[in-house]
């Protein structure tokens, strides 16, 4: 069967103005009963014509204030 999308194909679709930019945010916090340091993993899906350090920052923020 042929291909029906290419790479470039894909490319101009994220150039219309549709698309996200996607962030992995990997933080660490101890757990109260063992102890033991666990790592947790959050994806943050931000629109491109957002400023990213903007959501970046609240989010930290906001995941630091439940830790604490």
């Amino acid at each position: 069967m042929a291909k029906k999308q290419t790479f470039e194909s894909k490319l101009h679709r994220h150039a219309k103005g549709g698309g996200v930019k996607a962030f992995k945010l990997v933080y660490s916090s101890k757990s109260p009963k063992s102890g033991a340091w666990k790592f947790t993993e959050r994806f943050l899906h931000i629109p491109l014509d957002e400023d990213e350090k903007l959501q970046l920052d609240a989010t930290i923020a906001e995941m630091e204030a439940q830790q604490n």
